[in-house]
């Protein structure tokens, strides 16, 4: 969990890029997103792979206008700081491309009815919002144009940059997970921070009960979401817990 004295080291690091004109101008007639700037993506991930590059990232939010691109100037930085918040704690600040906890790798083949594994494939969590089970790397294949491809090949969203955004992304514009509303929708709806992490990990975040590591898990998501908000000058808003 971020600590009062690492807070306050990200925010300095960054007082100097925040409101100075030194994130991307949009192009005219696009889609004004909210994005942050180099110096501040530095800040946030120092120690990053570099696999999760600042381009690779732009790029990928250019294919989907809405992310951090729909609402007030407050909303779109408010969903910023709630992705980056949440994928910093997923990838342990973009320095895991692989789940770490190699006991759960096998856990991940869910085979209702229609769906399937590709033989001796596992679909353990991988790239910035550590994307797994067999029916979420099919739906994200078929959303990317990409077919069966990622679900006959879950790694490769560990080996191309381009698609571990791209995954990311899609999962926090349009999937649900145990949630009623995709993460975007919870945050420019005006639902909470709470109810973006419910979508992406409320059956144990949210809904296991209130045991030791499900409090500190949410309250370290919560932290780094009013750190980040307060990096990019936005208040958190209400509904933080789920």
């Amino acid at each position: 969990m971020l600590n009062g004295a690492l807070a306050a080291l990200l925010l300095a690091a960054c007082a100097a890029c925040v409101g100075s004109g030194a994130e991307p101008e949009p192009e005219p007639g696009m889609a004004v997103q909210f994005l942050p700037s180099r110096t501040q993506f530095d800040a946030l991930f120092p120690d990053r792979l570099s696999f999760y590059s600042y381009e690779g990232f732009v790029q990928a939010a250019a294919s989907y206008p809405d992310f951090a691109g729909r609402g007030s100037d407050a909303v779109r930085r408010r969903e910023m700081a709630a992705f980056l918040a949440n994928i910093a704690h997923e990838s342990d600040f973009l320095r895991a491309l692989r789940e770490y906890n190699q006991a759960n790798h096998n856990n991940y083949c869910r085979q209702g009815p229609g769906e399937s594994c590709a033989p001796g494939q596992q679909y353990y969590g991988r790239g910035p919002i550590q994307l797994s089970w067999n029916y979420q790397y099919l739906a994200a294949g078929q959303a990317l144009g990409l077919g069966q491809e990622l679900w006959a090949d879950p790694d490769r969203v560990a080996r191309d940059a381009t698609i571990a955004w791209q995954t990311a992304i899609w999962y926090w514009m349009t999937n649900n997970g145990p949630g009623s509303i995709p993460a975007h929708r919870a945050i420019v709806d005006g639902a909470g921070f709470g109810e973006a992490v419910r979508a992406i990990n409320g059956a144990i975040e949210c809904d296991k009960g209130p045991d030791a590591p499900t409090a500190r898990n949410l309250a370290r998501r919560v932290e780094l979401f009013r750190s980040y908000s307060a990096m990019f000058k936005v208040e958190p808003g209400q509904g933080l817990g789920c």
